[in-house]
């Protein structure tokens, strides 16, 4: 396949302002939804409703805390990505005066240290990017945010499933040999899909006891990755930012083709791409 003007924007690895807007709406418009049924156990096992004051870290363009608003919840989120976060406020705030007062969701762009405090805690906080849970610097983040919730609040940590139940990780290999990092070793999960940390299957735990917090259950949830055709699952997979080690160790059109390639053995006969995923939720306490 011949890479697009958009899809070269897309890739730059030097993210211009209008390669990273495009890349932030095929997150919003095509990637987040995968991760729809990982929202909705979440949400169902933890009863998220009213009076509960949710805190969504890199909530990205907020479908997640959507959501949680939906079913009654007062949400917070904050991201770095500032294009993301543009989106969720037009999903989440289209019009401020419908909310009452106090209970309108409120967006910060970076972490939790740029809320601005109004003296109530939050009654669960979720970090529902798996990326960012497999990396060691999510640890001041969550500090941060902890210090902000009620005692004894859950926190929702997420990963990628064992990789014998998660059809992408092929794919996702693409990314790691391009990246020149070596596979993995040993019986864990391997690497991080993007990331430099090890991804073992006690990631999660480590992650919480590292920040504090008592583990309180888990669960398995499928998420298939499903795409229209083979240009909406290259545009959704890139958009994860899980192969810009990849762009910036090789070239846009190099990552491109060889996800392409990699992404063939998935197609089905009528042109969709379908890969059926595994992924994982800790629950912990504060």
């Amino acid at each position: 396949m011949t890479p697009t003007l958009v899809q070269r924007h897309h890739l730059s690895p030097t993210r211009a302002p209008e390669g990273a807007r495009v890349r932030a709406r095929d997150w919003a418009e095509i990637q987040e939804r995968m991760l729809v049924p990982l929202y909705e156990a979440v949400h169902q096992r933890l009863e998220t409703g009213a009076g509960d004051r949710v805190l969504g870290l890199r909530c990205g363009s907020g479908l997640a805390l959507l959501m949680a608003a939906a079913r009654g919840a007062v949400v917070t989120g904050t991201d770095p990505d500032p294009y993301r976060l543009a989106l969720a406020r037009k999903r989440l705030l289209p019009d401020p005066a419908e909310h009452p007062p106090g209970a309108a969701p409120r967006l910060y762009e970076g972490g939790p240290e740029a809320i601005a405090e109004d003296g109530r805690p939050f009654t669960l906080v979720t970090v529902f990017d798996p990326q960012s849970c497999a990396d060691e610097d999510l640890g001041p983040a969550l500090d941060a945010a902890t210090a902000l919730a009620e005692r004894g609040s859950p926190v929702v940590l997420t990963g990628w499933g064992p990789p014998e139940r998660c059809a992408t990780s092929s794919v996702l290999r693409v990314a790691t040999r391009l990246a020149g990092r070596p596979p993995a070793l040993g019986p864990g999960y391997g690497d991080a899909p993007g990331r430099r940390r090890s991804y073992g299957r006690d990631a999660l735990e480590e992650s919480a006891h590292r920040a504090g917090l008592r583990p309180d259950g888990s669960g398995r949830v499928s998420c298939p990755f499903g795409y229209a055709d083979l240009d909406s699952a290259v545009r959704g997979l890139l958009s994860t930012g899980l192969f810009d080690e990849a762009v910036a160790a090789t070239d846009p059109d190099q990552v491109e083709k060889e996800l392409t390639e990699a992404l063939h053995q998935h197609r089905r006969p009528d042109g969709t791409i379908w890969m059926p995923n595994v992924f994982r939720y800790l629950v912990a306490r504060v």
